[in-house]
């Protein structure tokens, strides 16, 4: 099998292969942060860290490149934790393992981290070069982008003196983003009252995995299962008279597509669920048949922790499904300014219930900021009307593309003489941090771009090695033009 470090180019490669071995999820970069600093201080670079965390490295210009303004090389240190259903694996303490299969770099069982971990990577790479040509360089490393943009939100003014950055954190080669939606996070919270079933009651678990999950920006559009809004619409089906709800757990995090959920139940009515739950399942296995080829719906007899179960009441059970089965989920608006853009979207996320208590979430994202509005109020409302807590960030703001950029007109042309063709340029319905980080620094001109990464935020992600080394040579290029 290749050896990962081998790979051209061998400075990002090696640099990804360390800052992988590092546990780095968000809300929790401590050591990541260690090491970025750690890194600076070997390389003989000055590194700060503003009052939100965030780590900004300086390097001066190569001698070719003295008296040019500096620009700054952008990218977020944490990362989405998910590991495939059943994979025991502690992103505490574990580094992420990785293998090559052929163009493509995986890891075993778990996200990979190239989202935004070889943004980084090519940064760390740039930062320790001795022969590659650029101006003075301000790397901003960021935090907690993945879990609302924290670092972002947070960072102060006035430390950057670059009116150019390159942001690297897009996922496709061939494209350059120059704009991005704005998002809200909704967290909701319900006390229930519970009713009581002897040891006796059949007790189930409804186990829905297999689902291909994914971004909950990039992949939206797509129509990919969400394994907590299939759970509501077999719960809804069967009804309170036929199951009684006790647990329900789903999803892996706020900015991922919900790629497995489980709910323990009561069965009050053995017949009628068998019935039920047989005509549900294949009606959902054969609507989802094409894009979700791996869904597993399955049922498991679970021992009773107690000597009785805890279920919640029919009355609110009901009004419970019904909420889940009607809150706005998907695609909310096509843009109808950018061609097969969304515009408008929600994403329920997370899902934790048991002994009287629940908690959910969501994301709702939009590159329009009243639609924004609208798609947080629409998927708020059914559970405002069932009596939940509702509580909704202030959110982050997108960023408008610029009509007049010239960094986006110098790679453009770059991109042509290094590849021999036009790049493609358009807004995408992901969050970035430029529209944030254009709260503190509002005269920033901005680009976004990376290499080819598929399915971020699952265990399925992979990043292509030749595209990578596309990546590599623009961005050198681009350095040394500026």
């Amino acid at each position: 099998m290749p050896d990962l470090r081998a790979l051209e180019p061998r400075s990002l490669w090696n640099c990804f292969a360390d800052l992988n071995a590092v546990p780095r999820p968000s809300k929790r970069e401590d050591r990541v942060v260690a090491f970025v600093c750690a890194f600076a201080k070997q390389h003989g670079l000055t590194s700060v860290l503003d009052s939100a965390g965030n780590v900004i490295v300086t390097k001066p210009a190569t001698p070719d490149r003295l008296g040019r303004p500096p620009v700054i090389m952008q990218a977020h240190l944490d990362m989405v934790h998910k590991a495939a259903d059943g994979l025991k694996f502690d992103f505490d303490t574990q580094g992420i393992e990785m293998w090559v299969d052929g163009d493509w770099v995986r890891a075993r069982g778990t996200t990979l981290g190239a989202d935004n971990g070889l943004g980084v990577a090519a940064i760390l790479a740039m930062l320790a070069s001795k022969d590659l040509s650029h101006p003075p360089i301000e790397a901003l490393f960021t935090l907690d982008e993945e879990q609302g943009m924290g670092g972002a939100l947070g960072l102060q003014p006035g430390l950057l003196t670059g009116k150019t950055m390159l942001n690297l954190d897009s996922e496709e080669d061939d494209n350059f983003t120059i704009g991005c939606a704005g998002g809200v996070d909704t967290l909701v919270s319900l006390d229930y009252t519970e009713a009581a079933h002897g040891p006796e009651a059949p007790y189930l678990a409804i186990h829905i995995t297999g689902l291909r999950g994914g971004h909950s920006g990039l992949q939206i559009h797509e129509g990919r299962a969400n394994a907590i809004k299939l759970m509501s619409r077999i719960l809804c089906a069967c009804g309170e008279k036929v199951v009684a709800l006790a647990t329900m757990r789903g999803g892996s995090a706020r900015n991922a597509i919900p790629a497995q959920c489980t709910a323990q139940v009561v069965i009050l009515d053995q017949p009628r669920f068998d019935e039920i739950f047989a005509k549900e399942v294949a009606g959902i296995r054969e609507e989802f048949r094409l894009i979700e080829p791996h869904l597993s719906i399955t049922t498991q007899p679970v021992k009773p922790e107690h000597g009785h179960i805890s279920t919640m009441a029919d009355d609110m059970q009901k009004s419970f499904v019904l909420a889940f089965l009607a809150v706005v989920n998907g695609v909310y608006r096509m843009s109808p300014v950018v061609p097969d853009l969304v515009e408008a979207s929600s994403n329920l996320s997370l899902i934790s219930l048991g002994e009287g208590h629940a908690e959910w979430s969501g994301l709702q994202r939009s590159s329009v900021d009243s639609s924004k509005v609208d798609v947080a109020r629409a998927f708020a409302a059914p559970f405002e009307m069932i009596g939940a807590k509702v509580v909704q960030d202030a959110g982050y703001p997108g960023w408008s593309p610029s009509a007049e950029s010239p960094i986006l007109e110098k790679m453009k042309a770059l991109y042509r003489e290094l590849f021999g063709h036009d790049v493609k340029v358009s807004a995408c319905h992901a969050g970035l941090e430029c529209g944030v980080i254009s709260i503190a620094y509002p005269d920033l001109d901005m680009i976004s771009f990376g290499p080819n990464i598929h399915e971020a935020h699952s265990e399925k992600e992979c990043a292509s090695i030749s595209s990578v080394q596309k990546f590599w040579k623009l961005l050198t290029a681009t350095l040394a033009a500026m």
